[in-house]
């Protein structure tokens, strides 16, 4: 069943999930992101490095995109990272990582 759906059940231990994006990516900017909110996982990052998400999420032109999510209230509020953009992350305010560095290393 684990195929299908996430094997975390309680945030408590896991201040951040990290998702690479694949085909399935409406897995990974809807199902995924409904499910960890509702699981309470304080951050939530979406490394798309082939731009390959809805446009809706990722802006037109598609192009490769770091969509940073924070949990406030129950509702992840996304911040979205290309190129040059310094990631910002709650869990690592110290990270000094461009969305280009991350994608440069792929």
């Amino acid at each position: 069943m684990y195929d299908k759906y996430s094997t975390v059940s309680q945030a408590a231990s896991i201040p951040l999930v990290i998702e690479v994006v694949s085909s399935n990516w409406s897995d990974d900017y809807a199902l995924k992101f409904e499910e960890y909110s509702n699981i309470g996982i304080p951050e939530y990052l979406i490394v798309d490095y082939l731009g390959l998400g809805g446009k809706e999420f990722i802006g037109y032109p598609k192009q490769p995109t770091i969509t940073v999510c924070n949990l406030a209230a129950n509702i992840y509020r996304r911040n979205i990272f290309r190129n040059s953009d310094r990631i910002h992350s709650q869990i690592f305010p110290n990270l000094n990582l461009t969305a280009q560095k991350i994608f440069d290393s792929a």
